[in-house]
């Protein structure tokens, strides 16, 4: 049997990409605290931590902003939300003086995806059935499921409904997600 095009993939499942971590560098020393007296939408203590904290409205995103230049943004949805935040915080930056000369190289860390698999799952059967399982339903209604050879991690939750992180592109989502089911279906 041939494998399934990303296409067929997106076709078939219901899978919804809802973050996407990234880190890329600025190539250019940043200085947090003239960023956090100068721009509303930033919190620094460093004291607490050492990176600077940036929200962006449009597109909903989050940012740490370390002095070295280096960044990791949380929240965008897509590869063109995140290229979207990054251009938005190079803009922020010529508020202060600052002229980012490069165009920062994005490396996905994890993406988050979310969605429903169509099937009502018997948790407690699967955390006896498969391996890299935990589940303690008194203390969280999902089981995580590690899948390596997918190198995803998943929740799942009886009703068909699961999370999927690991994964560093859309294909790799899908592609898990595929092979989450046919090893569940396996299972059964």
């Amino acid at each position: 049997m041939a494998e399934k095009s990303l296409e067929q993939l997106k076709k078939e499942l219901d899978i919804t990409i809802v973050n996407i971590v990234v880190s890329t560098s600025l190539d250019h020393d940043i200085p947090l605290e003239k960023m956090a007296a100068n721009l509303s939408n930033t919190e620094y203590n460093p004291e607490q931590f050492p990176g600077l904290v940036i929200r962006i409205k449009e597109p909903k995103t989050s940012a740490l902003i370390f002095s070295s230049g280096k960044v990791v943004s949380t929240g965008a949805k897509s590869l063109e939300m995140v290229r979207e935040s990054l251009n938005k915080i190079i803009e922020t930056l010529k508020k202060i003086n600052i002229t980012i000369k490069v165009v920062p190289e994005i490396n996905v860390q994890n993406m988050v995806a979310s969605g429903n698999i169509g099937m009502d799952l018997n948790l407690n059967t699967l955390a006896m059935k498969l391996d890299n399982t935990e589940y303690e339903p008194e203390q969280f209604p999902g089981l995580v499921f590690k899948l390596p050879a997918a190198k995803a991690t998943f929740l799942l939750f009886s009703n068909g409904k699961i999370v999927c992180t690991g994964t560093k592109s859309v294909e790799e989502v899908y592609r898990a997600v595929d092979m989450l089911i046919k090893v569940l279906k396996e299972k059964k």
